[in-house]
């Protein structure tokens, strides 16, 4: 079996620092995902350089296909280390899957990852190799379709010390909070955005450290596709509709103009739901052949500034509580599926030339700019195609 695997992470700023100590990288090589977490020391200019160039190097040599040996004896030759204390410049958690399954997992002074298995916190293999004067804890094996790793920097595990809990987050407490409070269907995001959350609390909203959380979940591919406008030229209409129609997993409608082609294509007609379930949002419809109508660009307008909220960690834990059109939308594209395909029509849509009505073609294309932006730091797979 081929697995997806899906990433996100979550950082908050100490108190008063413009930067982040702590430093995510992603890459995708050979079908081979790989993300490094680092922490460099202290906080703020100084931790930001240290943690950028280690996450950076390391990420970039591992993704290539070089040991870890390697990558370490390279940070240690290029970054300093603080002499007069002897701490190191940064700590790393390094974790790779292939899309075969195999995981490879280094750690470095960073607290211990957490592996989730059926919601359950479960134990993983340890091996411990010492690389020059560095211990190193390294974790080969297979996963398990649902697998969610949770690595964070000691910002998670420090925090409340001294304010709300004596001797920081416990390790057995962190297990609990994931087992208690995270869903098997709660996407990488959603989970280091809890977790990163319920530490803020911990630190009565004053962060004492940088913290962050990352997560990389092993999810079976779902694949979904939307399609925007009509294309410029109408006789494209039935080939960009046929393309739209192949294509596996579920589909999306957004438009008036865009429903009534495809409704004509499929002789089947628009069921519009007449609940406003938001005075803001136009309500969705359905229709035999796809899965969602929605109308255009005020819903996705309304998806575009949701899925900004996501990947800045500036929405409530329980946005997916909504039932209105752009939420469900929001849902599907960053919750649901892994690859996402969106079509374009660049045709200018008559109702839209309105002067007391200023939506454009370029407005469109800003929002899908945007939203499939947003995706991708979200760690889907995103294909655009504009007609």
């Amino acid at each position: 079996m081929r697995y997806f695997i899906e990433n996100s992470y979550v950082s908050l700023n100490k108190h008063d620092e413009v930067l982040c100590g702590d430093r995510v990288e992603t890459a995708y090589y050979n079908d081979t995902q790989t993300m490094v977490l680092a922490d460099g020391m202290g906080s703020g200019v100084r931790a930001n350089i240290l943690s950028s160039l280690t996450s950076k190097i390391i990420c970039t040599m591992m993704s290539s296909g070089m040991s870890v040996e390697d990558c370490v004896e390279t940070i240690a030759a290029t970054l300093p280390m603080r002499k007069d204390v002897m701490v190191a410049y940064s700590t790393f958690t390094i974790l790779q899957i292939t899309a075969e399954g195999e995981a490879y997992m280094v750690q470095f002074d960073n607290p211990l990852a957490v592996l989730l298995r059926d919601g359950k916190a479960v134990e993983y293999p340890v091996e411990v190799n010492i690389v020059g004067d560095k211990t190193l804890y390294e974790t080969r094996m297979q996963v398990q379709l649902g697998d969610t790793f949770v690595m964070f920097s000691d910002g998670v595990s420090h925090a409340g010390i001294g304010i709300s809990m004596n001797f920081g987050w416990q390790s057995d407490h962190i297990c609990n909070f994931l087992e208690s409070k995270c869903s098997t269907e709660d996407s990488p995001h959603t989970i280091a955005a809890k977790l990163v959350e319920a530490a803020k609390e911990l630190y009565l909203g004053h962060m004492g450290d940088d913290t962050t959380v990352a997560v990389m979940k092993v999810r079976q591919r779902s694949e979904l596709s939307i399609m925007l406008g009509p294309p410029a030229n109408p006789e494209d209409d039935i080939r960009v509709i046929e393309d739209f129609l192949s294509r596996p997993g579920k589909k999306i409608v957004s438009g008036g103009t865009t429903s009534k082609i495809v409704s004509r294509y499929l002789g089947k007609t628009v069921e519009t739901c007449l609940d406003y379930l938001d005075p803001k949002i136009p309500p969705a419809g359905t229709m035999e052949g796809v899965d969602l109508v929605t109308e255009g660009v005020i819903t996705m307008g309304r998806v575009m500034e949701l899925s900004q909220q996501l990947v800045e960690d500036t929405i409530s834990p329980d946005w997916k509580n909504h039932k209105d059109a752009a939420t469900t939308v929001a849902k599907m594209l960053f919750e649901d599926a892994t690859d996402i395909n969106i079509f374009v029509g660049r045709a200018m849509n008559p109702a839209h030339q309105n002067p007391q009505l200023p939506i454009n073609l370029s407005i469109k294309l800003k929002i899908v700019e945007v939203i499939s932006e947003n995706l991708n730091k979200a760690g889907k797979r995103v294909n655009v195609q504009y007609y």
